[in-house]
């Protein structure tokens, strides 16, 4: 099993990301490939107080995996990505 401090390795910043945290209440991380998306829904849950509706995963180009994390309708991604420092 994966130590949880090690799941999430970055935020993904980029104007795609920045347009999903204002159109789907998404945020966009880059995580360690072994981690399953129960994994990062998890330590989403843990780390920022707030309940994930949805993640999807994709393995990038460069090898590295993405995970999109769509919260539900009463948290707000805006708030999270401001908290982070990427808005």
């Amino acid at each position: 099993m994966i130590d949880d401090s090690k799941i999430i390795r970055r935020v993904v910043a980029t104007e795609k990301a920045l347009t999903y945290i204002e159109n789907h209440n998404t945020l966009t991380f880059i995580v360690d490939v072994r981690a399953t998306k129960h994994d990062v829904k998890r330590v989403i849950e843990r780390l920022f107080n707030v309940k994930v509706a949805e993640v999807r995963t994709l393995i990038t180009p460069k090898g590295e995996k993405k995970a999109y994390v769509r919260l539900k309708p009463e948290y707000k991604a805006s708030e999270i990505a401001t908290r982070l420092g990427i808005l």
